[in-house]
């Protein structure tokens, strides 16, 4: 076997139907776009969703909500997962290498810390944004925080 006899799998390929090569072919004459009409012509198209005078889709369903284009999504991080990782890696500052070396948080991503669960290891964290729950609780357990 080499490059010059390989050949598709049986059945694989489809030769493509020729039209416009003359009535002998069976597909010539209006080259299988009908009598007349629009749509016999060359240059014609119909609009993205049109559905021949019927309301389209897109305007029959309706229209709901507000995505805000400005709007600052966090990737939340709580107190007790900060707990296990100094339990597990004995680790005292916590930052945004830290989380991404543990695969917490993504290369681009802004981090806010949660309030969730019991910290009682005393940390120096680094994040994007806190909440007053979460600053109460670091600095509780002797820790300081650090706003990106």
């Amino acid at each position: 076997m080499n490059l010059s006899n390989l050949k598709p799998a049986a059945g694989s390929t489809k030769t493509r139907k020729r039209i416009g090569r003359g009535t002998g072919s069976g597909r010539g004459g209006t080259s299988t776009r009908g009598h007349k009409g629009a749509g016999s012509r060359s240059g014609t198209s119909t609009k993205v969703g049109f559905e021949g005078g019927q309301m389209p889709l897109q305007r029959r369903v309706p229209k709901v909500g507000f995505k805000n284009p400005n709007r600052v999504e966090y990737v939340g991080v709580n107190l007790d997962v900060l707990q296990k990782l100094t339990e597990q890696y004995s680790i005292a500052t916590i930052d945004l290498a830290t989380l991404k070396e543990h695969g917490l948080v993504s290369k681009n991503d802004l981090v806010k810390i949660l309030g969730r669960g019991e910290l009682k290891a005393k940390l120096e964290v680094s994040a994007h944004a806190f909440t007053a729950t979460a600053q109460k609780a670091i600095e509780a357990a002797g820790g300081t925080i650090v706003k990106l």
